[in-house]
Order: structure tokens, then C-alpha cells, then sequence
């Protein structure tokens, strides 16, 4: 397999698991989250030191190590992106698989298990059509202020959603324009998410405009912007003047 092969596969493979654990068990809630964490890092891990033993691995479900940085390509996973979403029962969450070389999201995979579907960077669907009324993604329980202010401003919808990765792929499938986020997240929380978008013809940055940067020591990356190309200035001077 290919590296985009191999994303795509873990993706479908970890998706799978967490749908039919979910069927099955007895659990709910956080301590079903964490069962479904559990047993689709585990599929994940394994896999990918299976077939690609030399190659760096950040996940969020595993503890980390420096021993990452000193690869090139480096796999940035989330076995469950929206735990929360997962153990509620919901669609809004997804499962992560991403490689990056050189510090760049270079290809990866995103399952949205609950719609049976897996978005991907090396085979883009049809280009996302941009809405006249901007539709701007934000978290359920915490809406960014940033993306609060800029929708208040451009007379946007707000459309509440789980997790990062379902936020994002509402991009890319064209049931949303913008994903403006600040208050905290993770490399894994963007990584795959960021590879697929960008696939797709869409602008991918820190809301300062500055490139996302991957496989670093520290591994916080609190903010993110993914729209439309010909709306990111725009967004990106509002942002600035806020």
C-alpha cells in the first residue's frame, strides 16, 4: 500500500472497530469514549509499526517520546476525534490518520464512521461549493470568540458541531464554509483534517495567518483556520483586528 493507502485503510479499519464496539457494549458515555480510545489506538499503533517500523508516531492516546524527532515522517493519529460525541452516540466524530514529512501535513485520511464515510487526500472529491451566506462551524459547548465576532461582523450562520475533524470535512463536503478555531488543540486534532482540506483546494493556517507546523517538541497547536481561498484575507484581517 501506498502511504495515502495505508491512512485511508487504518482510518476505515479504526472506524469499524469503534462502530461495532459501540453496538455492542454494555458501556456509555465517557467510559465508553475511553473503551473506544483504548481499542482503536491499539489497532492504530500496531498497524502502523507493522507496516512502517521506521517511520516516527505521535498519537494522543500513547505516551510521547523524542525519539519522533528525529524522523522525517512522523504518523500523527486520533484514534477518537470528539470522544465525547462517540460516547453520546452521536455522528460528529471521526477517527484521524495523517503522515507528515518535514513538518507539513503531507497526506491523510478522516472516517466520519457514524456517516460512513472517509474523506481523503489523494482522492479529492468534487471542489466544495462556497455558500453566498458564509456557514461558519464552531464547537457545541465552547464557540470560539474569534469566529463568534467574525460571524457577528460578515452577518454569517453559526452551525454548532462536534469534533475537530467532523468541523473540518463540513468543509469539505460543502455543509460549511469556514472553521475558525482558537482556545486549544493538538497536532492530532488538525493534522489529518488540515491534509485532507488542503487536498481539497482550501486555505489551511494558524489564525495569524502563519503556516501549521507538525512533529514539534511542543506539541499544542492552539488555533487554526480552514475556508475558501478567496475569503481568507478577509477572515485573517478581521481576526487581526479584533
Amino acid at each position: 500500500m501506498t502511504d495515502a493507502e495505508l491512512a485511508a485503510t487504518l482510518a476505515h479499519d479504526a472506524g469499524q472497530l469503534l462502530l461495532d464496539l459501540r453496538s455492542k457494549s454494555t458501556l456509555a458515555g465517557k467510559e465508553l469514549g475511553n473503551a473506544g480510545d483504548k481499542a482503536a489506538n491499539n489497532l492504530l499503533i500496531s498497524a502502523i509499526h507493522k507496516y512502517r517500523p521506521d517511520d516516527g508516531l505521535l498519537s494522543e492516546e500513547s505516551k510521547d517520546t523524542n525519539a519522533r524527532l528525529k524522523k522525517d515522517r512522523v504518523w500523527i493519529i486520533d484514534p477518537v476525534d470528539g470522544t465525547r460525541e462517540y460516547g453520546e452516540g452521536r455522528s460528529d466524530w471521526a477517527v484521524h490518520v495523517a503522515l507528515a514529512i518535514h513538518n507539513k501535513a503531507q497526506l491523510g485520511a478522516v472516517s466520519l464512521p457514524g456517516l460512513d464515510m472517509i474523506l481523503r487526500s489523494d482522492s479529492p472529491i468534487d471542489r466544495p461549493q462556497r455558500a453566498e451566506k458564509l456557514r461558519l462551524v464552531v464547537s457545541r459547548s465552547r464557540p470560539a470568540k474569534e469566529a463568534v465576532a467574525v460571524a457577528d461582523i460578515l452577518d454569517a450562520e453559526l452551525i454548532p458541531m462536534g469534533s475537530a475533524g467532523a468541523k473540518a470535512m463540513a468543509i469539505v463536503r460543502g455543509e460549511a464554509d469556514v472553521y475558525l478555531h482558537s482556545g486549544g488543540q493538538y497536532e492530532w486534532d488538525n493534522c489529518a483534517p488540515v491534509a485532507v482540506a488542503q487536498a481539497h483546494g482550501l486555505h489551511c493556517s494558524r489564525i495569524d495567518g502563519k503556516p501549521l507546523e507538525y512533529n514539534q517538541p511542543n506539541t499544542y497547536l492552539p488555533d487554526l483556520l480552514i475556508c475558501h481561498p478567496q475569503d481568507a484575507k478577509k477572515i485573517l484581517d478581521l481576526v487581526g483586528s479584533l
